[in-house]
């Protein structure tokens, strides 16, 4: 029997690929004259290149509980290495007639239907001359998807959810008619659910875009949405972020700072408007530690501590399982009634129920600022900033903090001699706003401010030659509880 090469080409089979499978097995080639004429009949003629039409697609059937698994025959099997072998070439004219095939006959043969068919039905896309073809097209896209749960949904590396996921990018590209992607909504929800941790990131920003989105359709609607979608999106990025093992740590940390930002400016960030939802919230979860730490954790991240909801459930959730956020809730709401004595006493607790040095050092500054404005007690103050600035040397607030703290310090008497000497304290003053601005440079154009004020304030050469004892050295130790020795600079 001759075989008719002629023939495989008009069918758009790879020609090259085709020898290749023949001249492997003899069975194999036994194989492919049988199916010849099942192809040559049922085949559409097609085009090469670009111009090739998609073959005619079955429409989708209802799912019946007792249907049988399609036959997996040698036909589809061939095909599958054909349109498998096109696509890696980047063939995909070539790949079309035998994907179509498959899809149509043995959804189930393999995994590489559906791994490769997105590829295929993207290049039919690009080469669409009207737009109910890319309808069409966009519509089996989703059809695919549905087919890939259903045949291949039980993988645990690649399961329902991380599918919808993949459903739902395909949506939000190629559905552009459709603004708001509310119908992508859903699918991004389920697989972030599911895949939780393992989510891919591209998958855990576009589900916040989208929810973000809704928000800015209707705020009313979608207001309580947005912000459990904003906080179980950045959630899992911080998890994926904190993993030192996970190859996209640095990447996710990158994207939870874009997400903050955008939730930052959303207008959903405003206390008042969390109030609103949250308020009734804390109340009817008193006992539910898991909801009121959410709570504590989104108003800290927005910077609404100042609230009396967030002071409610930090109150709450300290009762029932002391950590540090629920201390520093206390904390704040000590302040806020004016009680600093107990304000400092749960700053003290959040400090050593902490585990991030971060917190800590924030802990100590706070008890730092409430010692020397509201306790005014200096040196407990300055115990405080110092301990702060052994966790994070570079400070350059902690080291302001202490230099007012001197500028308002009289160490001496208030006689003639002490009036002098008392204006030594500017000198270690401006020792710490030099200091802060050195390890800070953020802190560098209020420092300038403070040096230029308080360098006015310097003992003068004269009064400098009335205390020779005292100032008529190179160096100085301030007196009192500052000890601080400086150094000796006449005004």
């Amino acid at each position: 029997m001759v075989f008719d090469f002629n023939k495989l080409e008009q069918m758009n089979l790879n020609l090259v690929t085709v020898k290749k499978i023949i001249m492997k097995t003899r069975s194999l080639l036994i194989i492919m004259l049988c199916a010849l004429p099942i192809i040559g009949c049922s085949a559409q003629k097609v085009k090469k290149g670009k111009d090739k039409a998609a073959p005619t697609v079955e429409a989708p059937k209802p799912v019946v509980e007792d249907e049988k698994e399609p036959e997996i025959t040698d036909e589809c099997k061939v095909n599958v290495s054909l349109f498998n072998e096109s696509v890696k070439n980047k063939l995909y004219a070539d790949a079309v007639e035998p994907w179509y095939q498959v899809y149509n006959t043995c959804p189930n043969a393999n995994k590489a239907i559906y791994s490769q068919g997105p590829k295929i039905i993207a290049w039919q896309m690009s080469q669409a001359k009207t737009e109910e073809e890319k309808t069409q097209l966009k519509e089996l896209l989703m059809q695919l998807y549905d087919k890939r749960m259903k045949y291949f949904g039980n993988e645990p590396k690649y399961p329902v959810a991380y599918i919808l996921g993949e459903k739902a990018m395909d949506y939000c590209e190629y559905f552009t008619e459709d603004p708001l992607k509310e119908r992508a909504y859903g699918w991004l929800k389920e697989s972030v659910d599911g895949m939780g941790v393992q989510s891919k990131l591209t998958v855990l920003s576009k589900f916040a875009e989208v929810s973000n989105g809704l928000y800015k359709s209707n705020p009313d609607k979608y207001g309580e949405q947005y912000i459990a979608d904003y906080q179980k999106v950045t959630d899992l990025l911080s998890q994926i972020a904190g993993d030192e093992k996970n190859k996209n740590a640095a990447t996710a940390a990158q994207y939870k700072d874009f997400i903050d930002n955008v939730f930052a400016v959303s207008g959903a960030a405003d206390c008042s408007k969390l109030d609103e939802i949250y308020s009734k919230a804390v109340q009817e979860n008193i006992s539910n530690l898991d909801m009121l730490q959410k709570i504590m954790k989104l108003y800290r991240r927005v910077g609404c501590t100042e609230s009396s909801v967030y002071f409610a459930a930090a109150e709450s959730s300290h009762k029932l399982q002391p950590t540090a956020e629920s201390a520093a809730g206390c904390a704040a709401m000590s302040a806020k009634k004016g009680d600093y004595r107990a304000a400092v006493a749960y700053y003290d607790e959040a400090f050593r129920l902490a585990e991030e040095e971060e917190d800590k050092a924030n802990y100590l500054y706070n008890n730092a600022v409430y010692y020397y404005s509201q306790l005014k007690e200096f040196s407990t103050a300055r115990q405080y900033a110092r301990r702060a600035l052994e966790i994070n040397p570079n400070q350059g607030r902690c080291y302001m903090l202490i230099g007012l703290m001197y500028a308002e310090s009289k160490p001496y008497g208030d006689d003639a001699k002490g009036r002098i000497l008392n204006k030594t304290v500017f000198w270690a003053a401006v020792d710490k706003f030099n200091k802060a601005k050195q390890v800070d440079p953020s802190v560098a154009d209020e420092a300038n401010k403070l040096i230029q004020s308080y360098s006015k304030y310097f003992p003068t050469k004269e009064e400098c030659f009335d205390l020779p004892q005292e100032l008529g050295g190179q160096t100085f130790t301030v007196g009192g509880w500052i000890g601080e020795t400086t150094v000796c600079r006449p005004k």
